[in-house]
């Protein structure tokens, strides 16, 4: 059936916004591939840019502030192209944030060998309506616009599509499928977290309680709390950074409201980007103040809580306070040095001005339908990394689908990190779901590769792409 309407669908017109999405097919098989794309309606040119094996475009798309009422206005969404060939696959990326215009590959698309659209998500700068509604921030309408956009290409890059993302990305990859699940032919779900029920999070609490070594717990346990005993030593020191360098802490509060921030991230943020055999890296509790604060800094990153540094995640935040949701985690060993309770959470980073309400049924939402009609998905998750601590889970209904963990790995996992065994399952079936498994593979699974040689430059920018803090 959906071939049966990919070829209906490449003979037909379908315009502008009553439509719900611009796709034309009129331009000939034989023309360019960028007048082909630049003949959609909506569809402008932002720079071609020379990549070898490929051709790389980045484009604004004309699309509705708000799907439900198309004529109340249009915004501009940068999305990118890396065009391989019309006859391959294509893989639909998004980071859940902005947009790279750096070309890189993405594992799905190292994989299939295939073309790649990735796309920025609304509202982080520039596709960012103007004025900024922010209720038109959530995540259907999001999945909306990758539907959009997958209309649109779907007659140039007529083969199979498979969606990706990473982290928040990877949770936006999901909600796609849940609300338009027969667009794609798979899913890859790198590290996406699953928060159904936001106030119940002691499954972070367990995570941090068993991770790792009990000395390397120990030892980050003790830096913690420390860096409290140091607070008002380092927040002087702090705030003297903050003012040689332009930063200021309106939206948090002040400097001393940041560093308790800081200092809550810090485990978290260690085993979310660093693997166990750096627990040697951390300083001794008795360390010199210079040590903790580098180290603190290194791991954390002082300028993130800052207005400067909460800027760019504004629209991730906003989200995680409205329907996401967010964790928390007991820190008992931190007991009487926090002076501000309730500050670690998403309110708290978003400006007063935008107003935020939560929505508790939208996850649930998600993971109802992921467990009861997963397709085609595969999710992948670190061991050690705490965003994987409540991961999607499949039930009865999913077919098709696998949750596959990667021995030690951190919030980089990817397939290439799984274990032989998953690692081969992994990659067969992203190969089937694209349409291009070899007669080898069918017959024989564990033979499964990548139908592209790595290449050192494409591949290592998305791993160096995908560091966001969430």
């Amino acid at each position: 059936m959906r071939k049966a309407l990919r070829w209906l669908l490449a003979l037909v017109l379908l315009t502008g916004m009553a439509g719900g999405g611009a796709t034309t097919a009129t331009a000939a098989t034989g023309t360019d591939i960028k007048e082909r794309i630049l003949a959609i309606p909506g569809m402008s040119l932002i720079e071609e840019k020379p990549v070898d094996g490929y051709r790389f475009f980045v484009l604004n798309y004309t699309q509705p502030v708000d799907h439900r009422h198309p004529s109340k206005g249009t915004f501009q969404q940068r999305i990118t192209v890396l065009h391989k060939s019309a006859d391959r696959p294509t893989v639909f990326y998004t980071s859940g944030y902005g947009l790279s215009t750096t070309p890189a590959r993405r594992e799905p698309t190292q994989i299939v060998d295939g073309n790649q659209v990735s796309m920025e998500y609304r509202f982080f700068t520039p596709s960012r309506p103007d004025p900024a509604d922010w209720s038109k921030l959530d995540i259907w309408q999001a999945a909306s616009d990758q539907h959009r956009i997958f209309r649109a290409l779907d007659a140039v890059y007529h083969r199979n599509w498979i969606d990706t993302g990473g982290s928040k990305g990877g949770m936006t990859a999901t909600y796609y499928r849940r609300f338009y699940p027969h667009d794609m032919d798979g899913t890859v779900a790198y590290v996406a977290p699953n928060d159904v029920v936001n106030d119940e999070d002691s499954a972070y609490t367990r995570f941090f309680e068993q991770v790792g070594t009990a000395d390397c717990r120990d030892r980050l346990d003790a830096v913690q709390r420390e860096a409290l005993v140091r607070r008002d030593e380092i927040v002087a020191r702090y705030q003297k950074y903050a003012d040689d360098n332009g930063l200021t802490f309106t939206t948090v509060g002040s400097a001393d409201k940041a560093y308790e921030n800081v200092i809550l991230d810090l485990v978290w943020a260690f085993w979310q980007y660093h693997l166990a055999a750096e627990c040697a890296d951390v300083p001794a509790a008795t360390a010199p103040t210079d040590d903790l604060y580098t180290f603190i800094d290194t791991v954390s990153g002082f300028d993130f809580y800052t207005d400067q540094g909460l800027e760019y995640y504004t629209p991730y935040l906003y989200q995680a306070g409205t329907q996401l949701g967010a964790p928390t985690f007991a820190t008992p060993h931190l007991a009487g040095l926090l002076r501000y309770p309730g500050i670690y959470q998403p309110r708290s980073y978003v400006p007063r001005s935008i107003p935020m309400r939560f929505q508790p049924a939208a996850m649930r939402d998600i993971d109802t339908w992921v467990r009861h009609h997963a397709r085609q998905m595969l999710f992948v998750y670190g061991q050690n990394d705490p965003w994987g601590a409540e991961p999607f889970h499949l039930g009865r209904g999913a077919s098709d689908s696998y949750v596959m963990w990667a021995p030690g790995a951190n919030h980089g996992a990817n397939i290439s990190k799984l274990t032989a065994d998953d690692r081969a399952l992994a990659t067969a079936e992203v190969l089937e779901w694209a349409g291009v498994a070899p007669a080898p593979v069918q017959a024989d699974p564990d033979t499964a590769r990548p139908l592209a040689a790595y290449d050192a430059e494409l591949d290592m920018r998305s791993e160096v792409l995908d560091r966001h803090p969430f």
